[in-house]
């Protein structure tokens, strides 16, 4: 599998870029709410720890088969960072899968920013060598289960570290 490199996606309101070291002070902002970590464990990240973390993601994966692909989510009418989506995409017996993530800072919720970033995501996925799309949401995790939902993921009977598994195929 050759390597996939994350490149700007845009959609009706947003624009998802990607992910550089320089975001790290803004995004400290954007995700500086405790209440963000209910589901995923741990605590915001100040802008130095988000600094080195974004250093050590957009160094690469030290895996030459495993992609990590990062994007910020750009509010284009307010000229704001609102969030992040994520992809890493994987061999796997049947074909590269993409397991994708998102977050977007509680300022941001309930206005579909999640949903849009999640669906440019999955359209931009099916667009490369992914054979399929995962997604590891807790149960409880309503709001993430309707963003998987509208990205055309469906929960499967799997758990993972407590957390259901949704999947996509995509077909070719």
């Amino acid at each position: 599998m050759n390597t996939i490199e994350a490149e700007a996606i845009s959609t009706g309101r947003l624009d998802l870029l990607p992910l550089l070291v320089e975001h790290a002070e803004e995004m400290a902002t954007v995700l500086s709410d405790p209440a963000l970590h209910t589901f995923i464990g741990g605590t915001p990240d100040t802008p130095q720890a988000l600094r080195s973390r974004y250093q050590r993601i957009t160094a690469g994966s030290p895996d030459p088969a495993v992609s990590w692909l990062n994007w910020v989510i750009q509010l284009r009418d307010e000229d704001c960072l609102t969030g992040t989506v994520q992809a890493t995409i994987s061999p796997s017996g049947h074909g590269p899968v993409a397991e994708i993530a998102w977050v977007v800072g509680t300022p941001w919720q309930g206005r579909g920013i999640a949903t849009e970033a999640a669906q440019a995501l999955a359209t931009w996925l099916g667009r490369q060598p992914v054979h399929t799309v995962i997604a590891h949401i807790h149960p409880g995790h309503h709001a993430s289960a309707a963003v998987a939902t509208a990205a055309g993921l469906t929960p499967t009977e799997d758990r993972y570290d407590g957390e259901i598994r949704w999947r996509r195929s995509i077909r070719r």
